[in-house]
């Protein structure tokens, strides 16, 4: 009898410590935060390959629900799909360190297409599979939000806002705007009017904080890093080399490692990924007839041309002009009952100068200018975007600049921090 008691309290024992393991690990679960990527990789610019890289070797701090192809130009889930070929020769090296990392398998089965063109003035056209997945992965009962992170075009979040406007109360986006902006204008216009109260961190200019290296010890700069602390390490420091020849940059990576420290339900707070402050409203200026260089707008703001011409005979939202700013060529859009529009955004602070082209006479040859300053959102105007009161931008404090560049302090300052922390798991590579 006293045998069997044991046996029965033994077995209890396990059982107990069974489950407690069981509930510790589902908490260390809860407790990693829920990502998916929407990246521009294989688009416009390389730095998303050497984001791709980090984000892989880091897979073991999140749950990854989403990787989502919205580039600009040709790239598809193909870029994705390769760079998780390169990951799976360095994933029994790199799990063995850190179980928890994915599977290349398991990567592969989450990669979708997105949209692969800007979209149109309005601001939102078709579902793509990108989209799609938005709303499934946002849909899904957790207990906690997706962070949405936005490394390229915002096209796919604001298709799945404007498809399924509820998700909002699931998400939470940190985006890396500045250039992204500027060829996602009509997107992000489009969320900013109609998705105010969606929570969102709108980088603009932060994130440069990443590889602007001014201040930087020698071995941490761009241009030594790679040669200190990524050459001869695994297939993934094979490949980084053939992105910038290996100089660091990685535009988008602040947006991940914002989930890395600190207190990312609070974006005031500090972080290797930014510090960032409310913003009630989203610049816009609106000019009629067009602009002059007497005319100041905020770096980052919209800028909407409306022009005046005949009511034609097509559809609303047809591209019927186009619009050269700096050297880079834009659609412009019939708004119906002869008003025509164009919107753009600076990515930087700039005298900027445009001229139209057209078929249409009124609208051929139309020319103006420009002048962007910060900080961003600058001056209110009667065309601005009232925005909700979880929606956060850069520093607009004079001492947290490097040059033009408002916040980026924010991030430079913890260069040391998080390169070297990247150089730990670099060495696991080692042979």
């Amino acid at each position: 009898m006293n045998f069997q008691k044991t046996i029965r309290s033994a077995l209890a024992g396990l059982f107990f410590f069974a489950g407690l393991m069981s509930c510790n690990e589902q908490l260390k679960e809860s407790a990693r935060p829920r990502v998916l990527i929407s990246s521009d990789i294989g688009g416009t610019d390389p730095d998303d390959f050497q984001s791709m890289i980090h984000l892989l070797m880091y897979a073991d701090r999140f749950q990854l629900e989403g990787l989502v192809s919205s580039p600009y130009g040709e790239g598809t889930t193909k870029d994705f799909q390769d760079m998780i070929d390169v990951y799976e020769k360095d994933y029994s090296q790199l799990q063995s360190h850190a179980p928890a990392l994915p599977t290349p398998k398991s990567l592969r089965e989450i990669t979708r297409q997105g949209q692969k063109d800007a979209a149109p003035f309005k601001g939102y056209s078709d579902p793509t599979e990108g989209s799609e997945w938005i709303i499934n992965c946002a849909r899904r009962v957790k207990d906690q939000p997706l962070w949405v992170l936005v490394w390229g075009g915002i096209e796919d979040l604001a298709q799945a806002l404007h498809d399924a406007p509820e998700i909002k109360e699931n998400i939470k986006v940190y985006w890396i705007g500045g250039p992204n902006k500027k060829w996602s204008i009509n997107a992000y216009s489009y969320i900013a009017e109609h998705h105010p109260d969606l929570w969102m961190i709108e980088a603009n200019s932060t994130y440069r904080g990443w590889f602007m290296d001014n201040d930087s010890p020698g071995d941490l700069k761009g241009d030594a890093y790679y040669e200190n602390y990524i050459q001869g390490r695994g297939a993934l420091g094979k490949d980084f080399i053939n992105y910038y020849e290996g100089n660091l940059k990685m535009g988008d990576t602040p947006s991940l490692v914002y989930l890395m420290n600190g207190e990312p339900d609070d974006p005031s707070g500090e972080s290797w990924g930014g510090s960032f402050e409310k913003i009630d409203r989203s610049s816009r200026n609106v000019f009629m007839g067009g602009s002059t260089v007497e005319d100041t707008v905020a770096a980052y703001a919209i800028i909407e041309w409306r022009f005046e011409g005949p009511d034609i005979a097509v559809p609303e939202d047809a591209v019927v002009f186009e619009i050269e700013i700096q050297n880079q060529t834009w659609p412009g859009y019939y708004l119906g009952k002869g008003t025509y529009g164009v919107k753009y955004s600076s990515k930087k602070p700039e005298t900027g100068r445009y001229k139209t082209t057209s078929d249409i006479a009124e609208l051929d040859g139309l020319e103006g200018a420009y002048v962007s300053i910060v900080p961003w959102p600058g001056k209110a105007t009667s065309d601005d975007f009232q925005l909700g009161s979880n929606w956060y931008s850069d520093r607009q404090n004079p001492a947290l600049y490097i040059g033009d560049q408002q916040g980026a302090k924010t991030i430079s300052k913890y260069r040391k921090e998080f390169l070297m922390d990247w150089a730990a798991r670099w060495k696991w590579l080692e042979k």
